[in-house]
């Protein structure tokens, strides 16, 4: 979550011929495996027929650059097809998200949305074996340290028997199932809602939507506050207030001359917000007065647009 999505920047370079063989990388691998309490049995089945992927190295290295605006971001990632659908995905499973939403507090509209944006609704969860994901970017050796992190991870969840090692699967970068979870988080904060004994972040919505309301139950989230609201700044508003570092009461940011888009007051509300301009560069910006939700948004993913369209779509499926 988180993401859970991992966006993974840049690259080194290609492996270097002193490089050790993946053949010997993998024996060294399984002794720590077991020194942490993998079976043997588990690793085997685990890396039967597991080899570095290279179509993985080619998009870790190729990541275009993030040059969308916000606007081009949200129309995408938020299309009229996907509101609807959304409206959709909430009603027929509004009595499971109620019973989710009872015990972590986390608003359903809030969970179809991320469900949505992350999977478009459970359709989009990536082919690409988990393991052999994973192991292609641990021993290629960019980010080795996080990878085999990852790695290890992986291999505890299939010990515990959540998932069989050939229906693991999810994106290149080792993100999985509906939530799109990376293996640490799954092992963090992932929950059996259904009460089988095991944890399906593939085929259980109780487990998906429950996994990610105790993701986001855990990072702050308060059920008695929304995200936050798109509003409009005075002409003399002082630019070095905008960011996440500073926060005051909407008492406050409404005598500063903030309003709402309507032109009218902001909520008489005791609740601290921050103002946020993620394109800061253009002259007709969108601006945004945002909530403590928000910033638990934003520890699912570092991503101011991101958190906008999260909101945007929650807020555009529950009217």
């Amino acid at each position: 979550m988180m993401c859970l999505c991992v966006l993974v920047l840049g690259f080194a370079g290609t492996v270097s011929a002193e490089q050790q063989s993946f053949e010997q990388w993998l024996v060294e691998l399984k002794q720590e495996a077991v020194s942490k309490g993998i079976s043997e049995q588990t690793f085997e089945s685990a890396f039967k027929d597991v080899k570095p992927i290279e179509r993985i190295i080619e998009l870790d290295r190729k990541q275009p650059e993030f040059t969308l605006t916000l606007d081009q971001y949200v129309s995408r990632v938020v299309p009229k097809r996907r509101i609807k659908l959304g409206k959709k995905r909430l009603n027929e499973n509004r009595e499971l998200l109620e019973q989710v939403a009872a015990k972590y507090g986390v608003q359903p509209r809030f969970l179809v949305a991320f469900w949505g944006i992350e999977t478009d609704f459970g359709r989009l969860t990536g082919g690409y074996s988990v393991i052999a994901a994973i192991t292609t970017l641990a021993y290629d050796g960019r980010r080795s340290a996080f990878f085999r992190k990852q790695l290890l991870d992986a291999l505890q969840i299939l010990e515990e028997g959540h998932i069989a090692p050939d229906k693991m699967t999810g994106s290149w970068a080792g993100a999985m199932g509906q939530a799109q979870f990376m293996p640490s988080t799954f092992r963090a904060y992932a929950v059996d809602f259904d009460g089988d004994k095991r944890i399906d972040l593939w085929g259980s919505k109780g487990d998906v939507f429950a996994s990610a309301a105790n993701y986001l139950s855990q990072v702050g989230w308060d059920d008695d506050q929304t995200w936050g609201r798109e509003i409009k700044l005075p002409k003399d508003f002082d630019k070095s207030l905008l960011g996440l570092d500073t926060k005051k009461s909407l008492t406050e940011w409404d005598a500063l001359g903030i309003r709402r888009l309507s032109g009218d007051n902001l909520p008489e509300r005791d609740l601290m917000a921050s103002v946020v301009q993620p394109d800061e560069d253009k002259k007709f910006a969108r601006v945004y007065l945002v909530y403590d939700n928000y910033r638990a948004i934003m520890h699912w993913n570092k991503s101011h647009k991101f958190a906008i369209a999260v909101g945007t779509l929650a807020d555009s499926i529950a009217h």
